[in-house]
């Protein structure tokens, strides 16, 4: 029973104090009832406070035999240590077993991306007969020249624009504000849905300053932007499982391979960590491999 109790007190620590998301309270306690199944299931009646570094390894085992993979076996763990800082916290144990529990090594998952020519056929794609033709064609030639994420996308306003110097203001995660520049390209589609589409299009109270509108004059949805995405990839027979981060995906791995400095990518992606923009040095095989023969002295072509 006082397991119960004590995970009850958890979830509201999770969700007062931490101030986390429904679904991360929610992780978090199963990854606790997780470890009250296994003492269950090895028949034993301990308590938080008398488990020691020995049952919770006994325990990681088992969900390694439950053919956990490893990034929902680090979550787990990450569950329980959270628990037991919550227990230290509140004064119910005096150590906690779960410091020494080492998580598996998880690769970086490497993100899908499109080539140039992908990127092309989803732009021509585009139906410019239809009223949205024009500002479909304007977002994603936008998304992929300044690499902006979904949110920045959606938010992008008209006086944020300084086409003069080929810059947009982006306001990023954390209101994080950041100068991107923007290519012609980009810039001649929006001028072009600005003067000759979205002059057309009634605008609510409240969105005048956003440049990608809905046919209600209100500013474009985060799902109205996947959707969009979607049907084109569908109309153009693509297989990969692609959304508007791809794009920026795209626009990152394009950089790197141009050879553009790390750091550059870095503040055009907003990234607060070098580490994170590295995971887009990923670049082909083929790719490097030709480059190898194409400028080493001694490789041979």
């Amino acid at each position: 029973m006082l397991w119960q109790t004590y995970i009850i007190g958890f979830q509201s620590y999770l969700k007062l104090e931490k101030s986390l998301s429904d679904n991360s309270v929610e992780a978090y306690v199963h990854d606790v009832i997780k470890l009250t199944q296994f003492l269950e299931f090895t028949k034993n009646e301990l308590q938080p406070g008398e488990l020691d570094l020995h049952i919770l390894q006994n325990f990681i085992k088992w969900i390694n035999e439950l053919c956990v993979n490893s990034r929902t076996q680090a979550r787990i763990i990450s569950g329980i240590k959270a628990f037991y800082k919550y227990l230290i916290l509140e004064d119910i144990v005096k150590n906690n077993p779960s410091e020494l529990i080492e998580s598996p090594r998880i690769g970086r998952k490497l993100p899908d991306f499109l080539s140039v020519e992908e990127i092309n056929k989803l732009i021509e794609a585009i139906d410019l007969s239809k009223p949205e033709g024009q500002r479909n064609k304007a977002l994603l030639e936008t998304v992929y020249s300044s690499g902006l994420r979904v949110t920045e996308l959606i938010n992008l306003k008209i006086s944020n624009i300084y086409e003069d110097v080929g810059f947009i203001r982006i306001i990023g995660k954390g209101d994080k504000e950041r100068l991107v520049p923007i290519g012609s390209i980009a810039l001649k589609q929006i001028k072009l849905y600005i003067e000759n589409c979205r002059i057309h299009t009634a605008v609510k109270k409240g969105s005048e300053d956003y440049v990608f509108l809905n046919r209600n004059g209100n500013k474009l949805s985060r799902v109205m932007i996947f959707i969009i995405i979607k049907d084109l990839a569908n109309k153009i027979g693509l297989k990969k499982k692609i959304s508007p981060h791809t794009f920026r995906h795209s626009f990152a791995t394009h950089l790197i391979e141009g050879g553009a400095d790390l750091r550059a990518v870095q503040e055009m992606l907003g990234h607060e960590s070098i580490t994170t923009t590295e995971i887009y040095t990923h670049l082909n095989r083929d790719f490097i491999r030709q480059n190898i023969i194409d400028f080493h002295p001694r490789f041979g072509k």
